[in-house]
């Protein structure tokens, strides 16, 4: 990324769900919009429960359309206050809230080849081959750079205690 410019990048745009991984992801995206001169423009993709062939089924069978577009907005609306607070993030940002499958939804956003498209790159380990399948579409499908964000090192000890207690099995407290 030291190749850029600050004029060159117009726009940083960053998937937002509210995971660990999402959030390391629009730290990092802030960051870059800063020290490029560019906008952050934090994405929430969001479908249906049961995606959007259950929704055209069964139109009915849950909360209207805009209802859950109208909830997606205000998921979006707190993870930014609760990473930037009342402050936010010090450069120019555009929420944007977009229905549909999160890779294809974040590699249409960043649709011009002056953007940065920042995303989490999922888990290691063993749950790897699971799990990043938004970072691998992005990274194959985007027309500009894509800045793939590694976990949070805290990601694993939080797995580890999530699991020790899920088992209810003891923690080791004497190294704390």
């Amino acid at each position: 990324m030291s190749g850029y410019e600050a004029s060159a990048v117009a726009r940083v745009v960053v998937g937002v769900s509210g995971s660990l991984g999402s959030v390391m992801a629009l730290r990092w995206a802030t960051a870059l919009a800063r020290r490029l001169g560019a906008q952050l423009w934090p994405v929430l993709a969001w479908e249906p429960p049961g995606g959007d062939c259950a929704a055209r089924r069964s139109p009915a069978a849950g909360l209207p359309v805009e209802d859950w577009q109208r909830l997606a907005g205000q998921r979006l609306a707190s993870v930014l206050e609760e990473i930037f607070g009342a402050d936010g993030p010090g450069v120019p940002m555009r929420p944007v809230v977009v229905r549909g499958a999160p890779g294809p939804a974040l590699v249409a956003t960043a649709d011009r080849e002056d953007d940065v498209l920042v995303v989490g790159a999922g888990r290691r380990g063993l749950r790897r081959a699971f799990a990043g399948r938004v970072s691998r579409h992005c990274l194959a499908h985007a027309v500009c750079p894509v800045l793939a964000v590694p976990p949070s090192p805290l990601q694993s000890e939080l797995l580890s205690v999530h699991r020790r207690c899920t088992w209810h099995l003891r923690i080791d407290t004497r190294g704390l």
